[in-house]
């Protein structure tokens, strides 16, 4: 198997959470500092909501192709993630990350199956295997709408 390479550039200026950096992913600039609930300057968006972006596009994508592939009708994959931070401010981590999808043209009728391949998804996502082991990476609500009906979660 061949070995991949990924990049992105980031520049920061300042002394901890008085600082602001910006970040240049997929050709586009994003300003980012820490949040304002952990003394930062709360502009752009913070290294926590990165993670969880991270996480959640890993695993949207991932549960999409799972469903297509299983025969369960979808459309549209959004995904509400959610992060606990335990011990703050000394020894701050992330001790639960949860992913909440909403399959937007599904079978409601067939919920368990839904559950099923959303937690699937979640041992196949590399990003969440990555993480697994250091943070407890949980599926929670899965929310599955019928054709035609399109939650907030889900948008283009």
């Amino acid at each position: 198997m061949a070995d991949l390479f990924f990049h992105t550039d980031i520049a920061w200026t300042g002394v901890g959470a008085a600082g602001q950096g910006r970040v240049e992913i997929g050709g586009d600039s994003v300003l980012y500092s820490a949040p304002a609930g952990m003394g930062g300057k709360g502009v752009g968006t913070s290294p926590e909501e990165l993670l969880l972006a991270a996480v959640a596009t890993c695993y949207s994508s991932t549960l999409f192709g799972v469903l297509a592939r299983s025969g369960l009708p979808v459309q549209a994959v959004g995904v509400r993630v959610e992060g606990i931070v335990t011990g703050y401010p000394l020894n701050a981590k992330f001790a639960t990350l949860r992913v909440n999808p909403t399959i937007s043209g599904g079978d409601s009728e067939r919920g368990a199956e839904y559950k099923e391949k959303a937690e699937h998804a979640r041992n196949r996502c590399f990003i969440g295997k990555t993480i697994a082991g250091n943070v407890e990476y949980l599926v929670g609500d899965v929310q599955v709408l019928p054709d035609g009906a399109v939650s907030s979660a889900v948008t283009q």
